[in-house]
């Protein structure tokens, strides 16, 4: 599973309800502005623009813990970590659900 799919799956997956205004259009997405997107918020975004979301925060994360999101089961066990995360809290940033899912299962990433 690449990291593509972890993150389509992790968006997917969501179980939150909110709104985001300030994400409307994903074509000016910046680190910034991603970072700071719950939950809950990235729940209500149309799908196409929730995966976008989640697929740039996971590659970001990827990058900056110097690891690959692999194919197969471990992916999946990531985007269950994050789904998980994003149901017990709704109100956690998106970003920060995904670097602890990949924290956690760092020692079992393989390295970049």
């Amino acid at each position: 599973m690449t990291s593509r799919t972890l993150a389509a799956s992790a968006a997917l997956g969501i179980l939150a309800v909110g709104a985001s205004a300030g994400l409307a259009q994903t074509a000016s997405l910046t680190f910034e502005r991603a970072a700071y997107v719950t939950c809950r918020e990235a729940h209500v975004l149309p799908p196409d623009q929730r995966i976008a979301l989640t697929i740039f925060l996971a590659e970001h994360v990827a990058r900056h813990r110097g690891i690959t999101i692999p194919d197969g089961e471990m992916g999946v066990q990531l985007a269950s970590l994050v789904r998980g995360g994003c149901t017990l809290s709704p109100d956690a940033y998106l970003f920060s659900v995904i670097d602890r899912a990949v924290a956690v299962e760092s020692d079992r990433l393989p390295k970049r």
